[in-house]
């Protein structure tokens, strides 16, 4: 017999990434001006959400060595009657005084948690590090973002004290409100490509689920990636260390965007040399892009979560670069997944309409100030949150409604054929 569902939650949230790149950190708060606009949370409330993902980030709190700018959202929050989830680090690696690779980074976070929790006893969801996996790939393997290494040895030590904060995080967590819940987040992308590659997108599709085995403390002698962990420098006891220490989240958060697939290609000489990857002598390319590449859609990727684990998802961030009619074609398109999945039978709880204020300087992977910007729901150039069309879409979800809206009777462009830029090599297409 299925279970009957509970009416699905629409949530919300700024971006709040604080990424360093050198010296110095890209704060996208201090960027949309949210930092210093308590009051965009009664915005937030009057689009019918109920939840908000809000960045307490640990970075800002030590370079200002004060709560008050806490209290402040915290309170503003509160008044908007939005349920906090709480992220300490988001793209981050803390404060000039640490990096991801540093051994005390685990305890230095999990002192800043307990210290937060002590301090709003009321919080009950946090995310203590938003998308480990992407952020140990960024940081670790493709050199982009501080400590900027290029090593698989690098990118699975940052990964392992990521996840070991998390734990220790939620402890100290709980040593405050024993039912505060885990909603761990990242970008589950899968990967295809080329036969001749097939060993490594096969493996690679393993490594995306391996930060949420870790903390279920399911990673042993027996799992696909153990030799794998144990050849880049992490150690058995560090490995047991997790399964001595379960903290299996409570909500699997997916972050999923029209570019999370991934197609990888042996024929490099086939394109730019920006499509290159740090993983080997292959190209990876958006799947979207690719004639190649099977077409995966995320109804599929939630059940597939839900069938893995058993344990409640959501779609954690829910956002596109583009004009905002596209905006609205992939809102409602997450939208059609979602109830696809749950129709399916996975328990798929909320939806997270992400970077409500927009978001700056993405399109190179928040690397340099180039100038560039995409708004969300509302459009900060002006100083004032402008809200555009997409927040009557917004509405309608949160009321249970089905989208409705002019846009929907054109497609999204992820759908069109002139998305394809890489042209289809003879007897190299995947089955889906």
């Amino acid at each position: 017999m299925q279970m009957e569902l509970e009416a699905l939650q629409i949530w919300g949230g700024a971006e709040y990434t604080c990424n360093r790149v050198g010296d110095r950190y890209i704060d996208q708060m201090e960027l949309s001006g949210h930092a210093h606009r308590p009051q965009d949370y009664s915005r937030f409330a009057d689009l019918g959400l109920t939840s908000l993902r809000i960045g307490l980030l640990w970075e800002r709190y030590e370079s200002a060595s004060s709560w008050k700018w806490t209290d402040e959202h915290v309170r503003g929050a509160s008044k908007a009657q939005l349920e906090v989830i709480a992220g300490l680090v988001h793209h981050g690696s803390g404060p000039a005084h640490t990096d991801l690779l540093d051994s005390r980074f685990p305890q230095m976070l999990a002192a800043y948690a307990g210290s937060l929790a002590r301090r709003y006893p009321d919080i009950a969801k946090y995310t203590p590090v938003n998308e480990p996996y992407t952020t140990a790939r960024f940081s670790g393997m493709y050199g982009l973002w501080y400590p900027h290494q290029m090593s698989r040895s690098s990118l699975f030590r940052a990964l392992i004290h990521q996840l070991k904060a998390t734990v220790l995080c939620m402890e100290a967590i709980r040593q405050v409100r024993n039912d505060a819940q885990l909603i761990q987040t990242d970008d589950f992308g899968r990967v295809s490509g080329t036969e001749m590659l097939r060993p490594v997108w096969e493996n690679l599709n393993q490594r995306r689920w391996l930060a949420i085995d870790l903390l279920c403390g399911k990673v042993d002698s027996g799992h696909s990636l153990f030799r794998e962990l144990l050849s880049a420098g992490i150690s058995e006891n560090e490995i047991g260390w997790f399964a001595e220490h379960p903290c299996p989240p409570d909500v699997i958060g997916i972050n999923f965007y029209p570019t999370s697939d991934r197609y990888l290609d042996h024929q490099v000489d086939s394109y730019p040399e920006e499509c290159r990857s740090a993983e080997g002598t292959f190209v990876d390319v958006e799947a979207v892009r690719s004639e190649n590449a099977p077409v995966l859609g995320l109804g599929d990727l939630i059940v597939e979560a839900w069938d893995r684990y058993r344990i409640p998802v959501a779609i954690t961030e829910v956002h596109i670069g583009g004009e905002v009619n596209e905006q609205i074609r992939w809102a409602a398109s997450i939208y059609e997944s979602v109830l696809s999945a749950r129709s399916q039978g996975a328990q798929c709880i909320a939806m997270t309409f992400w970077a409500l204020l927009g978001s700056f300087y993405w399109n190179q992977l928040v690397t340099r100030e180039n100038g560039y910007y995409e708004p969300g729901v509302f459009d900060t150039r002006s100083g004032i949150p402008v809200e555009s069309e997409l927040g009557i879409v917004v509405r309608q979800i949160a009321k249970g409604l089905a989208p409705s809206h002019q846009a929907l009777q054109r497609s999204g462009w992820w759908l069109h054929k002139d998305r394809i830029c890489y042209p289809p090599m003879a007897n190299e297409r995947v089955p889906s």
